[in-house]
């Protein structure tokens, strides 16, 4: 593909990097055929489907070994997958918009980039969330499209920044832009990303949702910056913890929710529940992934175990244990964290000292503890099918915990 393609086609530089819905099934077929609420409204229409669709795509009727599998395939999903099923058109939809609004006529550096970490796959949560809660709250337009699509090129925006300033290799298993391209082409189209999501905003015509897409820009932003003065700084307590997660991760997530409740017209209580869900959920999510990286399975989670330490992050369980440490014990934070000066064996010790106060368990039981504020705060909105899946997703990102 050469530059000049890659500008004028946005469908070429974006080849495999479509967002992938898996498992279009059951579950979709009832939300969109069958307008019930619960188990009984959507069993019922799945029927319906399981009498149309055959296994080659044709119509017939399903056998029973097919009509088992699908049903299997229906209740092993993930929430997230189950939510990708459910939403399957509206993401195909935002998958067309992003592919029309990164191109560039001028600078085809542009869409190569930002396929380049879109193809890298991922699970598409925060454009879900978006779409998930304009269903939720009723929404029959295509608004929500383009604010999926703003949240997700606000996301890929802050990845490419990140990367430059983590100077990091890799991200979801492949080399970084900002190390295939370089620091000023990863900048530069993260810049040009955030510019088109506000497009995306102002084509909505509602100035309240590009005040809180607006808020949330800034408040990554204000995160980040943050989190490089108190990510090695001992004196950073559990509160500039929370507003770092905030920042880094709850901001956009209740951004996304929110946003898709204003565009919907949903009640100020609905909406501000919507906002508190995905801040919650942003919040356990984040807790979730740092503890992890003491405690995770690095086949599973992409990260050996003790990265953070060893690139001096200063995350809640180490946070805990060192507001409870002994003078001795200070000094151990102070050379590993604050000074960076790491030896042998010092990733068992800062374990140990975890394991001394319990700092696993009590990070543990925040996470759990938030999404528990998700889980209520979701109990507030109207009874549908997505309700539950979004209640679901809650408990899923604590239970890799487990």
């Amino acid at each position: 593909m050469n530059k000049e393609t890659a500008g004028k086609d946005p469908d070429s530089a974006f080849e495999n990097a479509h967002i992938y819905v898996h498992f279009k099934a059951v579950y979709t077929l009832a939300l969109k055929k069958g307008d019930g609420k619960g188990e009984d409204g959507w069993v019922c229409t799945a029927q319906n489907f399981l009498h149309i669709h055959g296994n080659t795509g044709k119509t017939g009727v399903l056998s029973s070994l097919s009509v088992g599998n699908v049903m299997n395939q229906v209740m092993t999903q993930k929430p997230h997958e189950l939510l990708a099923a459910t939403l399957a058109a509206e993401l195909e939809a935002v998958n067309l918009l992003i592919r029309q609004r990164m191109a560039s006529q001028h600078a085809p550096r542009i869409p190569e980039v930002t396929a380049h970490l879109v193809e890298a796959g991922g699970k598409r949560l925060r454009p879900m969330l978006t779409l998930a809660a304009a269903r939720l709250c009723g929404y029959e337009g295509d608004h929500h499209l383009k604010l999926a699509a703003t949240v997700e090129f606000i996301h890929t925006a802050t990845l490419l920044h990140d990367d430059v300033v983590d100077e990091s290799a890799q991200r979801r298993g492949r080399p970084t832009a900002n190390l295939l391209w370089d620091n000023k082409s990863s900048v530069l189209v993260g810049d040009y990303l955030f510019a088109r999501s506000f497009q995306l905003m102002v084509d909505t015509g509602s100035l309240r949702v590009l005040d809180i897409l607006a808020n949330a820009s800034a408040t990554i932003a204000e995160g980040e910056v943050l989190q490089m003065t108190a990510a090695t700084d001992l004196r950073t307590t559990e509160e500039i913890y929370l507003q770092v997660v905030r920042g880094k991760t709850a901001a956009l997530f209740s951004a996304a929710t929110e946003v898709g409740g204003v565009i919907a017209g949903a009640p100020d209580e609905q909406v501000k529940a919507l906002f508190a869900y995905g801040d919650a959920l942003g919040i356990a999510f984040q807790i979730a992934d740092d503890l992890l990286d003491y405690q995770g399975d690095a086949a599973k989670t992409g990260k050996n175990v003790g990265d953070d330490f060893r690139e001096r992050k200063l995350t809640l369980p180490v946070i805990k244990a060192v507001a409870q440490a002994t003078e001795e014990e200070r000094a151990f934070w102070e050379r590993t964290i604050a000074k960076g000066r790491q030896q042998e064996g010092d990733l068992e010790h800062a374990l140990s000292l975890m394991a001394k106060y319990g700092t696993l368990e009590a990070t543990r039981a925040d996470a759990y503890g938030w999404a528990a504020q998700a889980k209520s705060a979701m109990a507030k909105l109207p009874d549908h099918p997505i309700r539950q899946i979004l209640t679901d997703l809650a408990d899923y990102v604590v239970s890799r915990l487990n």
